[in-house]
């Protein structure tokens, strides 16, 4: 069985977990979705995903309880949506805590504010329809380096990045009723379970 953490610090943690239980349903796989906070249960788990929320509270919490060690040394794979892209990325407009395990380049709040969120219909690469997102103060890859996978773009706006085992997406997936993102992530953290 596969054990799937999401980051219980801000966001929408409730929404991503309902969406990988209905992901992993899909798939006819057992997992085991829960709600993690401490090093300890993060370490625990054989993928992590981080919801969006404000990115320098979630990245000063990361931090402070030693989750950023645990997910470099045991190479976790990690999804990080909308404030998890950011978090995600090695570099970012913004003085603040980042993970920095996909080499880009973000702009928070590249789409700009609250009252400037909005849905759109997404060409990503690997999926023969469009894709629902839903963008809420969302941030943008500008730059990507050398191994990293864009799977997605509006206009010259990265939004969607893979690499290795880790995926970024400026948009809200467990805000639709599409699994398809959260399908492709159980996929990575099956391949670097087997």
């Amino acid at each position: 069985m596969v054990k799937i953490g999401i980051l219980n610090l801000q966001g929408d943690v409730s929404e991503h977990q309902t969406m990988t239980q209905q992901a992993a349903l899909k798939r006819g796989l057992e997992a085991e979705v829960l709600k993690v906070k401490t090093a300890t249960e993060v370490a625990a788990c054989d993928g992590i995903i981080i919801s969006g929320g404000e990115s320098t509270v979630i990245g000063r919490l990361i931090k402070e309880n030693g989750i950023d060690k645990v997910l470099k040394e045991k190479k976790i794979p990690v999804m990080g949506t909308c404030a998890g892209m950011v978090l995600l990325g090695r570099e970012t407009d913004f003085q603040q805590p980042l993970l920095g395990l996909i080499p880009m380049k973000v702009k928070r709040n590249g789409f700009g504010r609250q009252k400037l969120s909005f849905e759109a219909d997404l060409k990503l690469k690997s999926m023969e329809t469009q894709y629902p997102g839903v963008f809420i103060r969302a941030p943008f890859a500008y730059e990507v380096g050398e191994g990293a996978v864009v799977l997605g773009q509006i206009q010259d706006k990265i939004i969607a990045v893979a690499y290795k085992n880790y995926l970024a997406t400026a948009f809200h997936p467990e805000l639709t009723e599409d699994t398809r993102i959260h399908e492709y992530f159980i996929e990575e953290v099956l391949n670097c379970v087997e």
